[in-house]
């Protein structure tokens, strides 16, 4: 599990938005998205290793189905947090790029699954 890819970029992901949590909360005074953005950023992992322990191929797929939304959710509220000037470009940029990259893994994952499935 832990040399899996999708849970390795989930976990980097996850502590980049750790990161970005204590910054927009200490610096920035920032306290409603931050944490908005720490849930969402978190939970992508979470549910990988949740999806780890399915009970069955479709339940695999619904928990990692949660995970991709959460990896949206988080992409929106980046969207956000650069737009009211909370977060400069350049630290966007590369958490939005990590974020998309694990959305396309978590889709071809699904993908391939629900085809594999009928």
């Amino acid at each position: 599990m832990r040399d899996d890819i999708k849970w390795q970029k989930a976990e980097d992901f996850a502590l980049k938005i750790i990161e970005l949590y204590k910054y927009l909360s200490t610096e920035k005074r920032e306290f409603v998205i931050s944490k908005q953005i720490l849930r969402s950023g978190t939970s992508i992992g979470a549910n990988i290793i949740e999806s780890e322990f399915s009970e069955s191929q479709a339940d695999f797929i619904h928990k990692l189905s949660i995970s991709q939304k959460e990896a949206g959710e988080t992409l929106y509220w980046l969207r956000l947090l650069v737009k009211a000037d909370y977060l400069d470009k350049n630290w966007f940029d590369s958490l939005y790029k990590d974020g998309e990259e694990i959305i396309r893994i978590l889709t071809s994952i699904i993908v391939r699954m629900k085809r594999n499935n009928s």
